[in-house]
């Protein structure tokens, strides 16, 4: 199977989407898990506060993030992990716009990468009452995971997608998103990311 992407996901320190805290990255090659990345980040300035209410989400604090890289460099880092790959987000408009808003907080040149929602993907392919990151892993037997870790959710989007081609009997990301009428896109400076 040539399934291959990287899963991302982000979580943030408030509610701008420069505010990135935390990132995790699963790598699938020919649909099989092979790598993973993660690391806290320290919000670029001035985006670098902490709101109450996203610390309870994700129990990520200022002083956990004090001795992690700086927003730029974990973007170099997480850019050679990625290494050009196709990416996938469960809700791709969030995880991008906090990609793009980051990346132009500190004026990094936007990648040039594609995209794809496992949201988006998941209400085409499955008849659930919710179509939340916890809930679709759970339909496809994914049930130990700790949600709104970056990590977890990343790994967890990956099994999603995987799971997916093999429902729909597809070898690579752009039959998937054919088999699902999903549009795949391209980041792209001051966008705007609607999903």
């Amino acid at each position: 199977m040539a399934l291959n992407f990287t899963a991302i996901d982000f979580e943030t320190a408030n509610g701008n989407p420069s505010s990135p805290c935390a990132v995790g990255l699963v790598k699938v090659v020919d649909g099989q898990i092979v790598d993973s990345y993660q690391t806290l980040i320290q919000p670029p300035y001035p985006h670098d506060w902490f709101e109450p209410f996203n610390i309870k989400v994700h129990g990520i604090k200022p002083e956990d993030v004090f001795a992690a890289p700086s927003w730029e460099k974990a973007l170099n880092e997480m850019l050679e992990f990625i290494a050009g790959d196709d990416l996938i987000a469960h809700n791709a408009g969030f995880d991008m716009g906090v990609l793009l808003a980051s990346c132009e907080t500190i004026d990094a040149e936007i990648p040039d990468l594609r995209y794809a929602c496992s949201l988006i993907m998941a209400r085409k392919t499955y008849n659930l009452e919710s179509y939340r990151l916890n809930q679709v892993a759970y339909a496809i037997g994914h049930e130990e995971f700790d949600h709104h870790d970056a990590l977890a959710d990343s790994d967890a989007c990956a099994r999603i997608v995987i799971h997916m081609a093999k429902r729909h009997g597809v070898e690579n990301l752009d039959d998937l998103a054919k088999a699902t009428n999903h549009t795949i896109k391209t980041l792209r400076k001051a966008e705007s990311v609607p999903e």
